[in-house]
């Protein structure tokens, strides 16, 4: 009988330490100043405050902010199509985009990828994306782990997580605690479905049309790739833009992000006692692809408000005195937005106001 190794049981140390050699030069590309290199240590090491005066934050009160996310289903079209160099951008968005919403400036980021056999070329492409994706989010890609598994993914199988880590003074964190009746709510556009609702979009995509990534949407003028895995935006520095441009005065009140449950559902979380938020459907534009989609599944609006984001990936609830100057803003920053509800007083949530 032959001796047992640690490759015979799917995991090759050598291939796996090729894998490691690759990944470096990723994670250095969004260093900041505040990251304390230490290239080969068990952990990351980030300074909280700059120690070049000129970028020095000088924090009185500061609150660390946390997220964690996936990617989800929307892995298995990403292995579909063989294209794996977007995915770790939707990572970092779904874990970025909720840090944001308190208020808070990303400052690093880890992640998690478990895969069913060591490869370098794979790993890359993954890593690649989350390094673009820090970019994006003005964060460090501080560390991460990459765990080899062949009993429990499937051969080309693979999964992501991913950890962010922010901060923000006590005095400026949001809550929406701050919403007020005579505030307006403004939506800003998304980049397609995102990371959410990939199960029912498999369904109907590849169960119950038998289409292929490859296959070709006249309508969207794209493949059905394309389409799908169109990475989740980043807003982070949009709204740092406003919150920068904003330092003393509370301007924004509140922010949502809009994942799964749809636009009601993750607007409720933050409105407080008293207060509800209505909004208008059909004041914003919907991407073409929540259309295609819903006419090829013959699905209730109802359920795509629910399931999906509809072209609105990030909510915010503001004064109205400032929305027409924070929309310029977001428009400089190259992002469609649309005055899309207000805010009265009545019972707690936020309903249609149709």
């Amino acid at each position: 009988m032959a001796k047992a190794t640690y490759r015979s049981a799917g995991v090759d140390l050598d291939v796996y330490r090729q894998s490691m050699s690759r990944l470096p030069a990723l994670m250095h590309r969004t260093y900041s100043p505040r990251v304390m290199v230490l290239d080969g240590g068990f952990a990351g090491l980030f300074r909280l405050d700059f120690g070049n005066r000129l970028f020095a934050r000088h924090y009185q009160d500061p609150v660390l902010v946390s997220g964690t996310d996936g990617v989800g289903t929307k892995l298995k079209v990403a292995v579909r199509a063989g294209v794996h160099n977007t995915v770790g951008i939707d990572l970092v968005g779904m874990s970025v985009n909720d840090v944001v919403c308190c208020g808070a400036e990303p400052l690093f980021f880890l992640d998690y990828v478990a895969m069913s056999k060591d490869d370098p070329d794979l790993l890359e492409q993954i890593v690649q994306g989350v390094s673009d994706g820090c970019l994006q989010a003005d964060c460090a890609l501080l560390g991460g782990e990459t765990a080899i598994m062949p009993d429990l993914y499937a051969a080309g199988d693979y999964d992501l997580a991913g950890f962010c880590v922010g901060v923000v003074e006590r005095k400026q964190l949001l809550d929406g605690s701050a919403i007020a009746p005579g505030d307006l709510v403004i939506g800003i556009g998304s980049s397609g479905c995102h990371s959410n609702g990939f199960s029912l979009i498999r369904k109907i995509v590849f169960d119950m049309h038998q289409l292929d990534v490859h296959d070709r949407i006249d309508a969207l003028d794209a493949t059905v790739g394309e389409v799908l895995l169109a990475p989740t935006r980043i807003y982070a520095r949009a709204l740092r833009a406003v919150q920068n441009h904003y330092k003393v005065k509370s301007v924004v009140h509140g922010i949502a992000h809009i994942t799964g449950g749809g636009m009601l559902e993750n607007i409720e979380r933050i409105v407080p006692a008293n207060v509800q938020v209505r909004i208008r459907r059909g004041s914003w534009q919907i991407p073409p692809v929540f259309n295609w989609l819903q006419q090829l599944g013959d699905i209730d609006s109802d359920e795509m408000y629910r399931v999906f984001n509809m072209g609105i990936g990030m909510v915010l609830i503001v004064s109205s005195y400032y929305a027409d100057a924070i929309r310029r803003m977001l428009g400089e920053q190259q992002l469609a937005s649309w005055q899309i509800g207000t805010v009265v007083a009545g019972p707690c949530g936020a309903v249609w106001d149709e």
